[in-house]
């Protein structure tokens, strides 16, 4: 389920709405600076776990509140206005990444169709495997990595994440399975090679 926007924020965006449609942006400008203040340590949180370098994160969350607001008359309210913002967000940091053409691990195709997952094997509560379950979070991209964080770290439904990355919820349902493979194998791997 989506989040929608609460009374006051909805009433927030109306008067924005408003504002620009009658021409006066500085007024609107202040009222927005209130989804700024709100909302700003949530972006920039967002931005850090999908780039993992805090200057460039800073910058693009920046970049994500001028984008919203020079994009506001695109907000239907079909999602709370943090959703909303943090999908700007979402394809800001995948653009960002894109232009600087980072290589992810790669894990086979066919290793994971072969695979068979235990959750137990992944939650093995071992302090080895934590620390291995780190690692390979890190090396996966980071439309996945957010995707296992919005999902088991921050308890965000699918039907959130779905609209958040434009993706379908069962299409999402699909890739956690697949990526929890990954991980698995992932682990597995160098855990071999420590022995």
């Amino acid at each position: 389920m989506i989040q929608k926007a609460n009374n006051d924020e909805q009433r927030r965006v109306s008067t924005i709405a408003d504002l620009l449609n009658g021409g006066d942006r500085k007024a609107a400008a202040v009222e927005y600076a209130y989804f700024v203040k709100r909302y700003s340590q949530q972006v920039l949180d967002f931005t850090v776990r999908m780039v993992s370098n805090r200057a460039d994160a800073e910058e693009l969350a920046q970049n994500t509140f001028v984008k919203a607001f020079n994009r506001f008359e695109t907000f239907e309210g079909r999602a709370s206005f943090l959703t909303w913002v943090s999908r700007i967000a979402y394809n800001e940091s995948i653009n960002h990444l894109k232009r600087r053409k980072l290589r992810w691990i790669d894990v086979d195709d066919a290793q994971i169709a072969d695979s068979r997952i235990d959750d137990d094997e992944l939650s093995a509560g071992r302090e080895e495997r934590i620390s291995l379950m780190e690692d390979a979070l890190d090396c996966l991209p980071p439309d996945e990595r957010m995707l296992v964080q919005l999902y088991y770290y921050e308890d965000k439904p699918l039907q959130e994440i779905a609209y958040v990355m434009d993706v379908e919820p069962n299409t999402l349902a699909v890739r956690l399975h697949r990526i929890r493979k990954k991980l698995l194998i992932m682990i597995k791997h160098k855990e071999n090679e420590q022995v």
